[in-house]
């Protein structure tokens, strides 16, 4: 019989697409401010995997990955994912996003995207919303599995993930984070 226990120690991170440099920076003040400093960012990079999002946030796309320093919680994700969707609400226009947000975790193990879409590889939280491993660290990397997203393929997308997973390793036999 298993004994229940704790999650391990969790990074949230939050994914965000768009075209327009001031509604980045407007957002990313309100996540700061919310959800505190971060650990690593990534470059703003060019995102091309698809053109479901052009219309709404203008082109050409561009990405950013914020991980943020403090512990997650991962029962916080529903509420952060409902945040975020409040957040992208209030920076449309005319009833269409501009900007694009995505939270999740990381954990040593797997990293974790939320949804409010519900699909057969997508396992319920609470609140409308739906988790999805994303990625899972097996041989010294993180791994796709067959329904990830083309961007969280992306070499340098993992290369990322893995620096940030070394960080909260760092952290925790640091004491940091627990």
């Amino acid at each position: 019989m298993g004994t229940p226990h704790p999650p391990e120690a969790s990074l949230l991170f939050i994914s965000l697409l768009f075209s327009r440099r001031d509604v980045y920076d407007s957002v990313s003040l309100v996540l700061l401010s919310r959800f505190g400093d971060t650990l690593l960012n990534s470059d703003a990079c060019l995102w091309n995997h698809t053109h479901y999002y052009d219309d709404e946030l203008g082109v050409p796309i561009f990405r950013k990955l914020l991980f943020f320093r403090e512990k997650f919680d991962p029962l916080c994700l529903p509420d952060v994912k409902l945040e975020t969707n409040d957040l992208e609400a209030a920076h449309a226009v005319q009833g269409k996003r501009r900007i694009n947000i995505d939270p999740g975790y990381l954990m040593r193990s797997r990293v974790v995207l939320a949804s409010a879409k519900d699909y057969s590889h997508r396992i319920y939280l609470g609140k409308g919303i739906y988790g999805e491993v994303a990625l899972y660290y097996q041989g010294n990397h993180f791994n796709p599995l067959p329904y990830t997203y083309q961007d969280y393929r992306n070499p340098q997308t993992a290369e990322l993930f893995e620096q940030a997973r070394k960080e909260l390793i760092r952290r925790e036999r640091e004491r940091i984070i627990r």
